[in-house]
């Protein structure tokens, strides 16, 4: 892990713990140091992914998918935000060559709406495929115009979304060119999630109980073209 990337996540951790009782919402929370893969099982060295690439990875749990992104340039770094119950944090930023790579929850925190393996109406949109109801490299979700700024922390910008994107926090080493998945920051939304598809992700992971399975050791990282059919463009 670089060291300023490491001083990044530490830095946010106190600052979040500092609101006592009224951040617990927020607090960074640690599930396990997962090392993201590239669908061929090797690691996904990250001065590789394309920038403006919508790839998606599991994380924490086996049934919660995650998108990672390279947006081509540096993040804002340390962005207040807020969950829909008020609750203070700080978004450190992205991390990895320039600063650029950044990971979320893919869950919309409006209607909960995910990408499957059959369609997917949320995903990253670039300046070159913005629509006239999307701003350009924006998270977009076509249920409801959900608009997330992924350079800031997922930072809702328009639509009813109610609070951020939950941050998916990250740990580069630059010397192995590797992304590691460490925690979450943020309002999560798991525990929703799970009991409004529970039919859904048993039927997708086998078990109800296999999509809560916490992740451990490794995920696998696969473009969002590759991983689902259909990509609904709004």
């Amino acid at each position: 892990m670089e060291r300023r990337d490491f001083i990044r996540v530490c830095a946010a951790t106190a600052i979040a713990l500092q609101g006592g009782a009224a951040a617990a919402d927020a607090r960074p929370r640690s599930y396990g140091r997962v090392q993201l893969n590239d669908d061929s099982g090797r690691v996904l060295r990250a001065s590789r992914l394309t920038v403006g690439e919508n790839y998606v990875f599991h994380y924490p749990f086996e049934g919660t998918p995650c998108f990672l992104l390279n947006l081509g340039k540096p993040t804002g770094r340390n962005v207040s935000l807020k969950t829909e119950a008020g609750d203070a944090y700080q978004w450190p930023g992205g991390i990895g060559p320039r600063g650029a790579i950044v990971a979320y929850s893919a869950i919309c925190s409006h209607q909960l709406t995910y990408p499957t393996r059959q369609i997917s109406f949320i995903s990253y949109r670039e300046r070159s495929t913005a629509s006239r109801i999307s701003k350009p490299n924006m998270i977009h979700c076509c249920s409801e115009h959900s608009e997330y700024d992924p350079a800031a922390g997922a930072r809702v910008l328009g639509g009813p979304a109610p609070q951020p994107l939950c941050a998916i926090l990250l740990e580069y080493d630059a010397a192995a060119d590797a992304l590691f998945a460490t925690g979450t920051l943020g309002g999560e939304m798991f525990n929703t999630f799970f009991s409004k598809y529970e039919m859904r992700l048993a039927l997708e992971h086998g078990s109800a109980t296999r999509a809560q399975q916490r992740v451990a050791v490794k995920t696998v990282v696969t473009p969002l073209k590759q991983f689902c059919k259909q990509q609904v463009r709004c």
